[in-house]
């Protein structure tokens, strides 16, 4: 059952397009329903963008619920690892 439910916020960080070239992405969605690709009924889609770009500035990940849950705790593990200074610079 998808929930209609829409996360939008802003990031800082860079992303490899389709054409192999690297861009700067500002935005996320993120959001569960049916994918476009994934061989799954219902998966956890974000979607990297910069607008500013045009549509071509995009990264979508379709992710199972699964495998999205085990790439937050990879994310947590790998951030809990970093000294607090690193996290802290710019």
């Amino acid at each position: 059952m998808c929930t209609y439910l829409t996360v939008k916020d802003s990031v800082d960080g860079s992303a490899k397009g389709p054409n192999g070239s690297w861009f700067h992405v500002t935005d996320v969605t993120v959001y569960f329903d049916h994918p476009v690709h994934a061989m799954a009924a219902h998966t956890l889609n974000i979607d990297f963008t910069d607008p500013a770009k045009g549509p071509s500035a995009r990264v979508a990940l379709e992710l199972t619920a699964t495998s999205a849950r085990a790439l937050v705790a990879a994310i947590q593990e790998a951030l809990a690892a970093v000294p607090e200074d690193l996290l802290t610079s710019n």
